[in-house]
């Protein structure tokens, strides 16, 4: 197996065993404590660090010098914590289980943009590293398919904990085939006796980089909505009339996106800034329409088909919003605006679920518009944002971010680093 295909072995491994947490804590929690919300409580503590951790990790990253080590040590932190959890839960004091699931948090970056950004080191730049990102959007598609379904079917046949310990196996294959991987020399990209770029590195780059900006302002907004999807789906498919139909929805937009980035997402000949708002307007379309469809066809399966649709438009998102930060990520900072930008995402979802949650008493039909109207609203402020003009459009390179890095920013050339 190629140092690719085993980077997307890792991947998936490592996002199985993220996708699958919001659900294994929350059943474990209810077999064990009878409380769901007790659940609620250990996931907040282990998604509450990843915005704050996400440039600290990044930082790290980019100045270890055995960067091999960094990535399969997060890996194996993360893993721990599964197991730690698996064991915990219900049985130690709550502050001890709190405290070891936001240490396993603080490793979640890098199981996200941390691995994202390794692909730039692994695939040569052009139209096979955009395909490379396709495909690495669609491990967090498949992932977001396989790991609620093996949750479930593992907990349906035994019990919770056995699930949790299937999420910590799939966190050590992901480990062990990180540790088999070629890894660049972050500093490689400096000149000789430059500094090395700070802290605030992947924030200023992803400020100061209209393109970065742009991306990571439309999808931090839209996450808001996909954050609040999930109790949407639970809401709208009570009202119904088949209160457990809510997975089924969510599945059908999981399978959408999947086949989405598997076809939509490995178009390089479209300029990813393009996709990206096609991606968002087509979701929020479709999101829309699904809101109406009880109005006129109060189907599950009618829905079901609109959410599939919507799926097949988010896909390409994911694989658009990852050529942009390897195209414009300064060097010195890419890893960085990887993680940023996950954070940034994984922490307006969990605003979107707060939000939603409060509003739960709301028709879901209302709930939905208002997801779908969040979708085009970060369409149009993508638009806004966003370079334009003609060399715009072409991919012409964005000023450099003096204070980001000490690589110049901007879309790298064929062959380049």
């Amino acid at each position: 197996m190629g140092g690719f295909g085993r980077y997307l072995a890792a991947a998936l491994a490592a996002r199985i065993a993220s996708e699958g947490m919001g659900m294994a804590v929350v059943l474990l929690a209810l077999e064990r404590t009878g409380s769901a919300a007790h659940g609620a409580f250990v996931l907040t503590a282990w998604l509450a660090p990843h915005v704050l951790a996400a440039p600290l990790a990044g930082a790290a990253a980019a100045r270890t010098r055995r960067p091999r080590l960094f990535h399969v040590g997060a890996l194996a932190g993360f893993t721990a914590a599964v197991a730690a959890l698996t064991v915990l839960l219900g049985r130690a004091p709550t502050p001890l289980v709190l405290a070891v699931a936001a240490l396993g948090g603080t490793c979640g970056p890098m199981v996200t943009g941390g691995l994202s950004s390794l692909v730039t080191g692994l695939v040569a730049a052009g139209p096979g590293r955009d395909r490379a990102y396709g495909w690495d959007a669609a491990t967090y598609n498949a992932a977001a398919v396989t790991a609620p379904a093996a949750v479930g079917l593992v907990a349906a046949l035994g019990s919770a904990g056995p699930a949790m310990a299937v999420l910590a196996a799939s966190g050590t294959l992901a480990a062990a085939l990180a540790a088999t991987l070629p890894y660049e020399d972050p500093g490689a990209g400096r000149a000789a006796g430059a500094p090395r770029a700070g802290m605030a590195a992947g924030l200023h780059a992803l400020w100061r980089v209209r393109e970065l900006r742009a991306v990571t302002s439309a999808t931090t907004l839209a996450f808001v909505g996909i954050g609040s999807l999930t109790t949407t789906s639970v809401l709208l498919a009570a009202e119904l009339g088949s209160p457990g139909a809510g997975g089924v929805l969510m599945t059908a937009f999981a399978v959408g996106a999947l086949a989405g980035s598997l076809t939509l997402g490995r178009i390089t000949s479209v300029a990813p800034g393009r996709l990206a708002r096609w991606a968002l307007a087509g979701t929020g379309a479709a999101l829309a329409a699904a809101a109406l469809a009880p109005s006129f066809a109060p189907s599950v399966a009618v829905t079901a088909v609109l959410f599939a649709v919507a799926g097949v438009c988010d896909g390409p998102l994911l694989t658009a919003t990852l050529r942009i930060r390897s195209e414009y990520a300064p060097d010195g900072a890419r890893t960085q605006v990887f993680t940023l930008g996950a954070g940034l995402k994984l922490t307006a979802a969990s605003v979107g679920a707060a939000v939603v949650g409060l509003a739960a008493d709301a028709p879901a039909a209302a709930l939905l518009t208002g997801i779908a109207a969040l979708l085009l609203a970060a369409a149009l402020l993508h638009v806004l944002v966003a370079p334009r003009g003609p060399r715009a459009a072409a991919g012409a390179v964005t000023a450099p971010s003096a204070a980001a890095a000490t690589a110049p920013a901007g879309r790298r050339t064929p062959g380049g680093p």
